[in-house]
């Protein structure tokens, strides 16, 4: 007999998903995956919530849950894409915020209210931690980042962008 689903099980296994654009961080880490039911021992719900509304990588997201736990065992996976409450730079683990890190992006500051841009500006730099940084653009490669210059190191790098 098949032992019972666990919650903290269904969170090890979806911690192996990660994000297709920044592949070093889980969905859990990144704070997408906001809850986990299990609806009974073959089944599992999961609710997620994109870093912004018009994410594309969201259905690859989506499959890839489903994917993961169908391989693990679970007969049923419903995952629900829901915007009830906005998905937060909060919520980024810090594991994820050192994941980030370690892949070349700097980290968003955590807050409490972001009432100027200015937290954009003199973002550490990932690679050397100076703080004499630039930024360049607040528009990067997708929307959830903004490109930096470390002018001690030299290099250019993306921040992902504090919400």
């Amino acid at each position: 007999m098949k032992p019972p689903l666990v919650k903290k099980t269904i969170l090890e296994w979806l911690n192996e998903v990660k994000d297709p654009e920044i592949p070093v961080v889980s969905l859990i880490d990144l704070g997408v995956i906001t809850e986990v039911k299990i609806i009974d021992n073959q089944s599992v719900k999961v609710q997620m919530t994109p870093t912004f509304v018009g994410c594309p990588a969201m259905d690859y997201m989506v499959n890839d849950v489903k994917k993961t736990l169908q391989q693990k065992g679970v007969k049923k996976v419903q995952v629900d894409v829901n915007f009830k409450t906005p998905w937060s730079s909060n919520n980024i683990t810090k594991k994820g915020r050192q994941a980030l890190k370690t892949f070349g992006l700097a980290p968003p500051p955590t807050y409490e209210v972001i009432v100027d841009i200015d937290i954009l500006e003199q973002t550490p730099c990932p690679y050397c931690h100076s703080t004499d940084t630039q930024m360049q653009t607040p528009f990067g490669p997708t929307l959830c980042r903004a490109m930096h210059y470390c002018n001690t190191c030299k290099q250019a790098f993306e921040q992902f962008k504090p919400v």
